[in-house]
């Protein structure tokens, strides 16, 4: 529906956003390491064994593959880091570059980490809650990027952020009508494909990550308000 170029809030307690850009470079250097030059025998590999994979996890099933190098409960973290596709990637590294350095300015570098990690594990649990048979592996940032996206809709409702909306047409909106609005399609489409749980895109991690984030901020807010004011 839109990508996000750009937004109008101004960092005002750290300098640079040193942990956006670490989990940026992690996230690249896993994909150019993983899954960008393999074979698909290898990537599938690679996304059973170190994916969220809800029949395991649940203990209903045996390991895809016959390939299970971790402990089960560590994927919830690991497949933050793996990525399907190119368009995958980008798509979840550029709405992290654009809101997640004003949510690290508010939380600060450790609690920021904290939060984006938290995000994706809550991601990957309501997954599984929704899917436990699953045997498809949830991979990628999306759940805890989501967290993020929270996150900056309850900080900053009132920003004003350039988005290329249907990939052509550049708008200038406020944030609370682009991550409300994306949100919702977010609800929408697991409602559409919730007959299909094979579907393909794990929308519902998207709405667990989103609700986690938001929901943690929304909690400290005003903490975080303070800090950003001092």
């Amino acid at each position: 529906m839109f990508v996000p170029l750009h937004d109008s809030t101004p960092l005002k307690v750290i300098r640079f956003q040193a942990v956006t850009i670490l989990i940026i470079a992690l996230n690249v250097m896993m994909y150019l390491t993983t899954g960008a030059f393999n074979a698909e025998a290898v990537l599938d590999q690679i996304a059973s064994g170190y994916g969220v994979v809800p029949a395991e996890l649940t203990h209903s099933a045996a390991p895809i593959l016959n390939y299970d190098p971790i402990a089960e409960p560590l994927t919830l973290v690991s497949y933050m880091f793996l990525h399907a596709s190119w368009w995958h990637l980008i798509s979840n590294m550029l709405f992290l570059w654009v809101f997640a350095d004003n949510i690290e300015d508010a939380y600060g570098h450790a609690a920021f980490a904290f939060l984006y990690l938290m995000s994706g594990v809550v991601a990957a649990l309501f997954y599984v809650m929704l899917a436990p048979a699953s045997r498809i592996p949830l991979v990628g940032a999306s759940g805890a990027v989501s967290g993020i996206l929270g996150a900056y809709v309850v900080l900053f409702p009132q920003a004003r952020v350039w988005i290329l909306l249907f990939m052509r047409i550049p708008i200038r909106i406020g944030a609370l009508w682009v991550l409300g609005g994306w949100f919702l399609l977010q609800i929408i489409s697991w409602w559409m494909d919730r007959a299909d749980p094979e579907a393909g895109i794990a929308w519902t991690a998207h709405i667990g990550g989103f609700v986690a984030g938001a929901g943690l901020t929304y909690a400290i807010r005003r903490r975080l308000w303070m800090r950003l004011e001092a």
